[in-house]
């Protein structure tokens, strides 16, 4: 396994290493100085081996632990804050079964920088002190009749008839259950767990799945989760989808005419499509852009005291809900809204005009290539070149040993020469080293 900070250990499973590493996490949350673990996973196989390592190492160094088994990783979040507790969510989130690693919050919330490196300095020491006060296993507690508190404001019965793609996931109790109370025309799938099929060609990353049964079904609405239960996409009865930026959009005009969206600010990441930045400053709602990754996101918005941001990929973060993205929560919000307005997702986004957007993944590239003058000189130069009518990112992807090209331009042709010449570039540049 991998070690890539407390946003995720992931890694292949090996039943050798896990275990020890997992007791060692355990031991590490030493550096937090809140004496209850409350601990949750998602449906991999492995995570009872890690559930297991965690709870014996925090135990190890005092922690009281409670565990409160397959949740999703919004829910652990939102018990954490309630429990007072240190949250641990053992999940590898979109990736396959293979994969896992875990999540940490403190009362609820993810890490901050300084925590996560004193975190890490315990993690990466070769032993660690064992007191000899242990913690204890603390009662079961009803972790989802407490996160059923986080609905009372957006309970709504609709006619819509919905389907929910659950991703075999951490979802596959919980939403069913949540949206029987929601509609009586439900289509569930993705809720057959082995362990091994968790996001597995189902969810917000296979929506082939979702589009094939609102396709058979002509149900209205379909919502696709991921594996861990942060990230929410939709779809209509015309399989158009609706990505976390559409929906973000959605949600920020509802707001502001709510009278609810503070500053009349919403933050999204680089990534997001030119032409949802140029709608929402149409509604006289402005943008605040970061880097990728829903850690960036939520650090702006707190720092601005802002009410909403998220990404394109389906993670959306609403602080009047919950201050972390839950997708089964914000599909219920989206539910209320066109409950509320009458109007379907694609009259609400027909304000709407995406740029041409593409991005490329190129492998086995060296990263030191994203230094080279010559390619910073030629993305600064198409950068001005396309000034507000286009978007150039190049960057080293954080998970996979790969470089990503994204370009948005007002024409396709556009953005062909611009990330043609800069893909050329990388390509050449990476031989010479």
């Amino acid at each position: 396994m991998k070690y890539f900070g407390t946003d995720g250990i992931r890694g292949k499973v090996n039943d050798f290493i896990t275990y020890d590493l997992a007791f060692r996490v355990g031991q590490s949350l030493m550096s937090l100085d809140v004496p209850i673990v409350v601990i949750g996973r998602d449906t991999r196989e492995s995570g009872a081996l890690l559930t297991k390592g965690i709870i014996d190492g925090a135990k190890s160094i005092g922690k009281d632990v409670c565990d409160i088994g397959i949740v999703s990783t919004p829910l652990l979040s939102y018990i954490s804050g309630r429990m007072q507790a240190i949250g641990v969510m053992i999940t590898a989130s979109h990736n396959p079964y293979t994969d896992n690693g875990i999540k940490v919050f403190n009362l609820g919330t993810k890490l901050f920088a300084n925590q996560e490196q004193l975190l890490e300095r315990f993690l990466n020491k070769e032993s660690q002190a064992v007191i000899t006060n242990l913690g204890k296993d603390l009662p079961p507690v009803d972790a989802f009749q407490l996160y059923l508190d986080l609905f009372r404001n957006v309970w709504v019965k609709t006619n819509l008839h919905i389907i929910i793609d659950c991703a075999n996931g951490s979802n596959y109790q919980i939403a069913p259950a949540i949206f029987a109370r929601i509609t009586d025309s439900l289509i569930i799938s993705g809720i057959d767990v082995n362990g091994q099929n968790i996001n597995l060609d189902v969810g917000s990353t296979h929506l082939d799945n979702i589009l094939n049964l609102i396709r058979k079904s002509g149900y209205d609405y379909g919502y696709a989760f991921d594996g861990d239960g942060d990230r929410l996409l939709a779809v209509d009865a015309n399989g158009r989808i609706f990505d976390g930026d559409m929906l973000i959009y959605v949600m920020a005009v509802y707001l502001k005419q709510k009278h609810d969206l503070n500053d009349n600010i919403v933050v999204l990441t680089q990534m997001s499509n030119l032409g949802i930045i140029k709608a929402l400053q149409k509604h006289g709602i402005n943008v605040v852009l970061t880097d990728v990754g829903d850690k960036n996101v939520l650090e702006a918005m707190e720092a601005g005291n802002y009410t909403l941001g998220g990404e394109n990929s389906g993670h959306i973060i609403n602080q009047l809900l919950l201050n972390t993205g839950d997708g089964v929560l914000n599909a219920v919000f989206i539910t209320k809204i066109l409950e509320e307005t009458k109007m379907s997702l694609a009259k609400l986004t027909e304000d709407v005009v995406l740029y041409p957007d593409k991005m490329v993944n190129i492998q086995n590239v060296d990263k030191q290539v994203l230094k080279h003058p010559e390619l910073l000189a030629l993305v600064d130069n198409w950068k001005h070149r396309l000034g507000d009518n286009g978007k150039i990112i190049v960057r080293a992807s954080g998970t996979e040993p790969l470089i990503r090209v994204s370009v948005s331009a007002e024409t396709t042709e556009i953005l062909d020469i611009c990330e043609n010449q800069i893909i050329e570039v990388i390509e050449r540049l990476n031989r010479q080293y």
